[in-house]
Formats: C-alpha cells, sequence, structure tokens
C-alpha cells in the first residue's frame, strides 16, 4: 500500500468555514423560522443583504456560528473594523435573543440591537450580552460598535 502522506496542520484563517453540522438546509443559527440557506447563508455568500441591523446582527452572530470570519469582517464599520479575527472553534453558539431595536428603518442610517448571544466554551455554558450600535452607508448595514453599559 502507497504511504499516505502526512497533512500539513491547518492554519486557523484556513480552518472549516462552517461545522458539519450546520448545512445550506439546517435550521438557520440565527433562531429565525428558515433554513440556513435562505437565511444568513443568503448574507454570507453574497446573494442578499441585510435589509435592517436585526437582520444584520441575525447574520454576524450566525457568522460566528458557522466560523464565517470573512462575513464579519466584511460587515465592520472600516472606522473600527479589526485587522483580523479569528473564530474560536471550540466555541459552539447556542442561542440569540434580540432584547430590543432601535432605528434601523428604511427612513434611518443608524440602529441599535440589544441581544445575548448565549454560547458554550469548553463544556460551560454562558452568554455575551451588548447593545450593538450599526449604521448604514452606501445602501449596506455594518456594524461599528458596542455601546457602553448605562
Amino acid at each position: 500500500m502507497p504511504k499516505k502522506k502526512p497533512h500539513p496542520p491547518k492554519k486557523p484563517h484556513q480552518a472549516t468555514r462552517r461545522p458539519d453540522a450546520v448545512t445550506p438546509a439546517s435550521p438557520c443559527p440565527c433562531g429565525r423560522d428558515a433554513t440556513y440557506g435562505d437565511c444568513c447563508g443568503a448574507c454570507h455568500t453574497g446573494r442578499a443583504a441585510a435589509p435592517t441591523p436585526e437582520r444584520l446582527m441575525r447574520s454576524r452572530y450566525s457568522a460566528f456560528a458557522v466560523g464565517d470570519a470573512g462575513y464579519l469582517l466584511r460587515t465592520w464599520h472600516p472606522r473600527t473594523r479589526p485587522a483580523g479575527l479569528e473564530c474560536d472553534a471550540d466555541q459552539r453558539w447556542t442561542g440569540l435573543e434580540i432584547l430590543g431595536t432601535t432605528g434601523g428603518s428604511a427612513f434611518h442610517d443608524e440602529g441599535t440591537v440589544e441581544f445575548r448571544a448565549h454560547y458554550t466554551l469548553h463544556g460551560r455554558a454562558d452568554s455575551q450580552y451588548e447593545n450593538s450600535r450599526f449604521v448604514r452607508e452606501d445602501g449596506r448595514w455594518l456594524y461599528v460598535d458596542a455601546l457602553p453599559p448605562v
């Protein structure tokens, strides 16, 4: 039998974009009643654009869930965007709660989305709370930053 060549270790940015558990036919990680392919997956592939800050927040949450760091960077405002981003392969995003929104309609260029994102890391459940700020530039919603706690 021929010897198999060992595979070189994957670099973090070369990691699989989505866990096998999430396919286009899977329920969308964002919690909407749609498949990943028809919901956030359409945003991730560029087939659709998020029409509101809430939908952008949901698609960004799903990008964390599927490990799509490229989408996260593309939807981050250039003024606050980091130079790079790596998704933690050990972190499993388990649910998103939208707690409130402001602005973000067709008549607004700014909006906020208050949310709690649930995850497990090394078998321990936790959550992240944030009130995120979004702006619309050239017809496209972008994540700016987290508002300071009040």
